[in-house]
């Protein structure tokens, strides 16, 4: 049996930032990393570049699976703050949850992320004029590095680590047990002990982590799902705002229904994806550092969110089947223009074909009322209206609505204040164990983890 000091579960944000962090402290602690997805350089989507809708359903998905997690194909934003993207700071502490975050922006910077541009929101005009329609612009910083420079800096932090831990990729955990003081963790193609173990599994793991808590009696609790569109225009409309800001965080509270609306992972000159979480195709967006590969057009989400507590409590049940329902009726992800919406009507081939907004996404034209329920669909629909007096153009004709885009959040895993779960020596970080919702603070969580492992190796 291969024995460890720590075995890392997951090479997302949170893992991959622990084994950066063990190797830089040098403290010869034996680190394994096992994940069921490949390395960076060979996680390419079969049907990336070829414009389809369908997903394939490959049986381990190169969009969420492999070193860096989801955030490995995202769009590489670091919002560098604690108003959102999770709750590290109740662990922390608020000061150092930030000084976490700036050091990991300084590794990004140094493993490659180079001239990336640093936006804030703080000092900007916009929060003012957002306030006069009842917007809430959120203070942030922003590092924006670009799915393509976000690629580079992960095959670099994998060069620097490789000679020091050992990663097993294409491997699944399927089981972790406790003996005495060790743990043993069971995969499709070995059995490992060691003494610590980091359960870092991410979006795509929340289900094997609810397994996971379930079996060892972790207490978790339901956490929030956001349902929502993804929103496509020219990039014109909000120029003004992401030349400053880049990724503006609006919160805004309906009238109607008095619920939250938000933007989020907002993608200047980018392009709308298509994602596969647990095998339902949703919509994404990325943008790139090198302008060669810019488009017209910018996109974000607008989500709505939803918790639940008596009698249903499965938040992500709830988000899933409205997803499916999108896939059922699209065959993957549909797409309308906002006129044909406030109208009533379907947006078929021809219509789209009429819009003067080139599509960065084949996405099938539809109903999006027949699968969005009609409250967060009105909530969308007076969330574009406002932000269309801070951006005139927002509320066109022609601005297209990618839909479903469901942002899954795993139960929240109990932990104390050093992400130690009630098992001696079982952490639960990042995404996967619901404290947090972001790159940022994921990456936060692991270096923190770490940092707090390496203190019992003195």
């Amino acid at each position: 049996m291969n024995d460890y000091d720590v075995i890392i579960i997951g090479a997302g944000a949170s893992g991959v930032f622990m084994a950066y962090e063990f190797t830089k402290l040098g403290k010869g602690i034996k680190v394994c990393m096992i994940d069921r997805g490949g390395p960076i350089g060979s996680r390419v989507c079969p049907i990336d570049g070829k414009k389809v809708k369908s997903c394939i359903h490959c049986k381990t998905c190169a969009v969420m699976n492999g070193f860096g997690g989801a955030g490995g194909m995202s769009d590489g934003k670091y919002n560098i703050t604690n108003s959102f993207g999770g709750d590290l700071f109740t662990h922390t502490g608020r000061n150092e949850a930030i000084e976490l975050m700036e050091y990991v922006d300084k590794v990004n910077l140094e493993m490659g992320g180079g001239d990336a541009k640093l936006y804030s929101t703080v000092s900007t005009d916009l929060k003012a004029e957002a306030l006069k329609y009842d917007l809430h612009l959120l203070d942030a910083k922003v590092r924006h590095l670009g799915t393509d420079r976000n690629r580079t800096i992960l095959k670099n932090i994998y060069d620097a680590i490789k000679d020091s831990i050992d990663i097993h990729f294409h491997e699944e955990v399927l089981k972790v047990e406790k003996n005495g003081d060790k743990f043993i963790v069971t995969t499709d193609k070995d059995t490992y002990s060691c003494n610590q173990t980091a359960a870092a599994a991410g979006r795509s793991g929340s289900k094997w982590m609810s397994e996971l808590c379930r079996g060892f009696g972790i207490e978790t609790r339901s956490n929030r799902v956001d349902i929502g569109v993804r929103v496509e225009m020219p990039a014109a409309v909000f120029e003004h705002i992401t030349s400053k800001v880049y990724e503006s965080k609006i919160v805004f509270r309906t009238k109607k229904y008095g619920d939250l609306v938000r933007t989020f992972c907002m993608n200047p000159y980018g392009e709308v994806v298509n994602e596969n979480t647990n095998g339902i195709i949703t919509v994404n967006g990325h943008s790139y550092a090198d302008p060669a590969l810019h488009t017209e057009n910018t996109n974000f989400a607008l989500l709505v969110s939803n918790t639940f507590s008596e009698p249903f409590k499965d938040s992500n049940l709830y988000g899933e089947s409205i997803a499916r329902l999108s896939n059922m009726l699209g065959g993957g992800v549909l797409v309308q223009r906002f006129g044909d919406l406030v109208a009533g009507r379907r947006t078929n081939e021809h219509r789209l074909s009429q819009c003067f907004l080139t599509p960065t996404l084949k996405a099938t034209p539809g109903d999006l009322s027949l699968v969005i329920p009609k409250r967060q669909l009105d909530d969308i629909i007076e969330m574009i209206y406002a932000l269309d007096k801070i951006a005139p153009g927002t509320a066109n004709y022609d601005t297209l609505l990618y839909g479903v885009e469901v942002k899954f959040y795993n139960s929240k895993v109990s932990v104390d204040d050093n992400l130690e779960t009630s098992v001696k020596g079982l952490y639960a970080l990042g995404d996967g164990s619901g404290v947090t919702h972001s790159l940022s603070q994921a990456s936060a969580s692991g270096v923190y983890a770490a940092r707090t492992i390496a203190e019992l190796y003195e």
